[in-house]
């Protein structure tokens, strides 16, 4: 069931992709946004309650339908619901329009609107980047942005789905991932603060629900790269970045396909000239030639090979299982 569930959702989003302002994510935002409200008393335990109540109880919920569809209607009802619940939260088509006009941006040579497009991607200053930079941190933002809208989410969603559960796992990853980020920007703009107990329950609960899936990422870029220098950046340089989640799959990214990454995580201050930054990088030894607009080609070969890997082992795990 798993396999095709993940099938018909990556195919219907690509015919038919959600966007930021779809009922789904609109009612995300709301729900994120209440249970902070009426939870968060900035306490450790209130932070945890509302966490839970953003991210568990949805996760919980799912898979109660799930089993339900499969006690009323049998397991096509039940395929329904995974479908239904892996095209709401699994998708290549909610950030790659964004890689696809900084690409073409900069092979037309327009480097001042990839720093803009770049920018309202991230929502940083870019002004002060120069193009390998833009190229560098295009490279990062993509990769991170593949693993959180679609590795993560299989990781995940197999994980639990093999326990029976549907498609908890999926709801569990992107609420996890959606509400740190949420509530992180929203505290950052002032508009709706939140507590420190609740960011700091959001954040550590992300490092933890994303351990494993980050290191299935990074090990299936260096199964369909360069196996050996993924492996070898992934076990000396990831340590170097300050989410060591992001820093595994980064590392491994960086081996793959033999380019120099680390801004997105090692830049100094952003007043910082571009000299200084590029000396940074050159005294911290990190590996791989400087980001080119080839590397772009090849991110977008290595996202797609390992797409096929995870089709690939879900396929021999449904063989295995219909002849066990």
């Amino acid at each position: 069931m798993a396999l095709f569930a993940i099938v018909i959702a990556l195919l219907l989003e690509q015919i038919r992709p959600l966007g930021a302002q779809s009922l789904a994510a609109r009612q995300l935002r709301v729900w994120t946004r209440q249970t902070a409200a009426n939870t968060d008393a900035g306490t450790a335990l209130h932070g945890w309650l509302a966490w839970s109540l953003a991210v568990v109880l949805p996760a919980v919920l799912a898979a109660a339908i799930h089993l339900l569809a499969l006690w009323a209607g049998g397991w096509l009802l039940a395929l329904a619901w995974n479908v239904v619940v892996l095209y709401l939260t699994l998708g290549f088509r909610q950030f790659s329009h964004h890689f696809t006009t900084i690409r073409d941006a900069l092979e037309a040579g327009d480097d001042e609107r990839a720093r803009q497009l770049l920018a309202r991607w991230q929502g940083g200053d870019t002004s002060r980047l120069g193009r390998g930079d833009v190229l560098r941190q295009v490279i990062e933002t993509s990769v991170l942005a593949a693993h959180r809208h679609v590795f993560g989410v299989l990781a995940c969603y197999g994980a639990l789905a093999m326990l029976g559960l549907g498609p908890a796992g999926a709801v569990l990853y992107r609420n996890a991932e959606f509400v740190r980020r949420y509530w992180q920007r929203h505290q950052a703009a002032g508009d709706a603060p939140v507590s420190q107990a609740l960011l700091q329950a959001a954040r550590s609960a992300w490092r933890a629900v994303d351990w494993l899936p980050a290191r299935m990422t990074a090990l299936g870029f260096a199964i369909v790269g360069s196996f050996e220098d993924a492996i070898d950046c992934w076990r000396n340089f990831a340590a170097r970045f300050a989410d060591p989640n992001e820093g595994v799959i980064l590392a491994a990214t960086a081996g793959a396909i033999d380019v120099q990454l680390g801004g997105g995580a090692m830049r100094p201050q952003p007043a910082a000239s571009a000299a200084s930054i590029e000396a940074v990088r050159a005294a911290e030894g990190l590996p791989g030639q400087p980001p080119q607009l080839a590397h772009l080609t090849r991110v977008v070969g290595l996202v797609w090979r390992v797409v096929v890997l995870w089709l690939f082992l879900l396929a021999l795990l449904t063989l295995a299982h219909v002849l066990g």
